[in-house]
């Protein structure tokens, strides 16, 4: 069995959840995993985590303790240095999911994670891991071995039951697979228009297709919706209609702003929202911050709690 340590900032669907790491039962391995996909713009609390027993492997390398003096450092204090060149010449992007073998050790050389002993690579998004991975696989090309320092900050930041300190990966880059394109922003994304209605809590919505039906959600109602959301630069940040999947869950375990802005819709319509900071994640580490817009289709009102 495998097992993963998370530390997750999920994002709607894509990585909004606070750090949390994730658990199987003894004798299970772990990956530089961040952060599993969830399908509703919820605000979930951390869960409880275990710490494995350390698989037996793979010996640490001779220089497991302190990068090397030839190894190549980035200003975030990411070190790392060419094992075997690749034979690719593309770099995979933040957003681009990756194929990889690696071994990774705490620097006392007690090895506490291998797909190689497991004898089956990951497969993971970059924008899914801890930031060390997220940055040094990106220095990457394919077919290319690399070992890498990642000072605590870039990894597990302390967090109890994943691994401590600076660690040391070996990762060998096997294959990459392009991210989708994102869904290109409204050109109204900076700022809710003039005709757009706005409540006294400061939501700013605008219908932009007619529902067919008649009756409203409540504040419990457990709702099924397409949505795709967008920081007010442009970026967007999760989008149910890209991973072709419609989310469903209940309005009282979403963020304040589509609590109150799915109530106001009808069944079949489309709206947007322009959800001010205080009534979605209020500046949480981790998630996206200021205003938040949102282009939501309420498919169906499944029931109340």
């Amino acid at each position: 069995m495998k097992n993963f340590y998370v530390i997750a900032v999920s994002v709607l669907g894509l990585a909004l959840s606070q750090i949390a790491c994730a658990k199987d039962s003894a004798n299970q391995d772990q990956k530089p995993v961040e952060a599993a996909p969830e399908a509703a713009p919820t605000e979930k609390k951390d869960e409880a985590a275990q710490m494995p027993e350390k698989p037996s492997g793979i010996p640490a390398p001779s220089d497991v303790a302190a990068p090397p003096a030839d190894a190549e450092k980035t200003q975030t204090g990411l070190a790392s240095k060419v094992l075997a060149k690749g034979t690719g010449t593309e770099h995979p992007g933040p957003e681009d999911t990756v194929t990889v073998h690696y071994t990774g050790w705490t620097t006392d050389g007690s090895m506490f994670d291998s797909s190689v002993t497991r004898g089956e690579p990951a497969r993971f998004p970059l924008n899914r891991v801890i930031p060390g991975w997220t940055e040094g696989v990106q220095l990457m090309v394919k077919g290319e071995k690399r070992r890498f320092w990642i000072p605590e900050a870039l990894a597990y930041k302390g967090a109890p039951g994943a691994p401590q300190g600076m660690l040391v990966f070996d990762v060998e880059l096997l294959d990459i697979t392009p991210a989708p394109k994102p869904i290109p922003a409204p050109p109204d994304v900076a700022a809710p228009p003039k005709d757009a209605e706005k409540t006294s809590s400061g939501l700013a919505t605008k219908v932009l297709k007619k529902g067919t039906g008649t009756e409203h959600p409540t504040g419990t109602s457990t709702v099924r919706v397409h949505y795709t959301g967008w920081t007010t630069d442009g970026k967007m940040f999760d989008s149910s209609v890209m991973r072709g999947q419609p989310a469903q869950f209940p309005l009282n375990g979403v963020i304040a702003g589509w609590t109150e802005g799915l109530q106001l819709m009808v069944v079949g319509e489309t709206r947007r929202l322009w959800i001010p900071e205080e009534l979605a994640y209020r500046g949480m580490p981790g998630r996206p911050a200021g205003m938040l817009v949102f282009d939501v289709e309420l498919l169906e009102i499944t029931g109340s709690r």
